[in-house]
């Protein structure tokens, strides 16, 4: 469904649930915005289409007349009783548990729909704030590719982009039937059917080079039955470690990175920080890592790594600028 049609269909249930009187369609057609302009005949089709989609979505859609004002035409409204929802009522580890998928996806997409949900759960008198300690998790989804990707696979749409590897200097276009977005040790993946190269396979969002487009209709692309796309990106997303880094990370912070590290050095710049080893297979995987931890961490070999995590940084600095990279 399109944001246009999202948000008409929103107005119009807003519109009918504010009345107590049926309402006729002119009086719809005047107070409902995405219904101005256009002939008669494009706005009674288009009101009688979401009539049906309202209906289909199970709202309570009445009809009637207002007898109080002697008038026979049909009119519509919502009765708030038929539509509401019953109380909400959670136990504090549910109460908690929402809260913490919240923060999970705090600098994600999505994270204003999911500020919306907690405050109308607040709203209802739910505390949903999850029970506080040392470490507060977060998943980030600062990846471009990420929107155009979940949104893909959503509307279960094939897609194209350019595709950078590892093991190639330039990028490939890929053509992929999506099957969905998974989260695995911090990055973000494209699970789906590759139709260049006619078998599934797992693409990391970080990896992708410019726009992600449609590439077919909506509603095109079949999930496999019974597949297991977490499974799948444990399997086909590890890479064996070819070459070590060495990346500065300051006292008392990037303990994930300290977690990984191979070895732990004095600092080569004698500033007092730590000096970690870490093992990697490629630069733009190690950059991922790396970037999150902001300017706690600093890679100073090897010079492929450290440019990757330059690339990585003047992009998101551009992005802050609203100017292309």
């Amino acid at each position: 469904m399109s944001a246009k049609k999202t948000e008409r269909l929103l107005n119009l249930v807003i519109c009918l649930l504010a009345t107590r009187r049926f309402l006729t369609v002119q009086q719809i057609r005047q107070a409902v915005p995405g219904y101005d302009g256009g002939s008669e005949e494009a706005f009674r089709r288009m009101f009688e289409r979401d009539k049906e989609e309202l209906r289909e979505l199970g709202v309570p859609l009445e009809t009637g007349t207002d007898a109080r004002a002697h008038d026979d035409e049909v009119g519509y409204r919502i009765a708030r009783g038929d539509y509401e929802l019953p109380e909400v009522v959670l136990e504090p580890d549910e109460a908690a548990a929402l809260g913490l998928a919240a923060r999970l996806w705090q600098s994600a997409p999505l994270a204003g729909a999911t500020g919306s949900a907690l405050l109308k759960l607040q709203a209802a008198g739910i505390d949903v704030q999850p029970v506080s300690g040392a470490l507060e998790p977060r998943v980030a989804a600062s990846e471009p590719a990420f929107a155009p990707c979940l949104a893909a696979a959503r509307d279960a749409q094939p897609v194209r982009f350019l595709y950078r590897t590892s093991y190639r200097p330039e990028p490939e276009e890929r053509r992929v039937e999506p099957w969905g977005v998974v989260s695995w040790h911090g990055r973000w993946y494209l699970v789906g059917h590759d139709a260049v190269r006619g078998a599934s396979r797992v693409f990391r969002l970080s990896r992708v080079v410019g726009d992600v487009v449609p590439d077919g209709p909506a509603g095109t692309v079949v999930v496999p039955e019974g597949v297991q796309l977490r499974a799948m990106v444990a399997d086909l997303a590890g890479e064996p470690v070819r070459q070590t880094a060495v990346v500065r990370v300051r006292p008392g912070t990037c303990w994930a990175l300290r977690a990984e590290a191979t070895a732990t050095l004095p600092d080569p710049a004698g500033a007092g920080w730590d000096a970690l080893e870490l093992g990697f297979a490629d630069p733009e995987r190690l950059a991922d890592r790396v970037t999150g931890f902001g300017a706690d961490a600093v890679v100073v070999s090897p010079p492929e790594a450290r440019d990757a995590v330059v690339r990585r940084l003047q992009a998101a600095a551009a992005h802050e600028e609203g100017v292309p990279a």
